[in-house]
């Protein structure tokens, strides 16, 4: 027992250690499978709190595809993504496989045109942006 008790804590932190090294490439693949993903309490056609509501809603007025991820499902994801983007809050959107932030994050940059031009970086237009050009031409006539 003796021997048990004081080997237990190396044993705990090479395990530990193991098990880290482990989930970072799990969630690099994840976050890198899409252009956009989020990771967010439920789906994207059941959100299960309201900043995640808010983060599918502002990706749905812009048109967006992404990959979402229900970290309610599994509480290792949850925990594991809020240590890889060293953020401590649900919803985490990622684009381009770089960590964005959340939903107060991307609201702002919604509020001040910000996500049209990240988006626009990897290949996605707005749909917003087309409606506004479309605008601007019909009233060009």
């Amino acid at each position: 027992m003796f021997l048990l008790t004081k080997l237990s804590p190396n044993l705990i932190r090479l395990c530990s250690n193991a098990a880290g090294k482990a989930v970072k490439p799990d969630i690099d693949k994840l976050v890198k499978k899409n252009k956009v993903v989020v990771f967010m309490k439920g789906i994207p056609d059941e959100p299960r709190c309201g900043f995640s509501n808010a983060v599918v809603q502002i990706l749905k007025m812009h048109g967006v595809k992404y990959d979402a991820h229900n970290v309610l499902e599994d509480e290792n994801l949850r925990n594991d993504i809020k240590v890889y983007s060293n953020w401590p809050t649900i919803p985490q959107v990622f684009i381009n496989g770089e960590f964005v932030g959340g939903c107060d994050i991307l609201l702002q940059m919604h509020r001040n045109g910000d996500l049209i031009e990240e988006l626009k970086k990897v290949g996605i237009i707005s749909e917003l942006l087309k409606a506004e050009e479309a605008k601007e031409k019909s009233s060009d006539k």
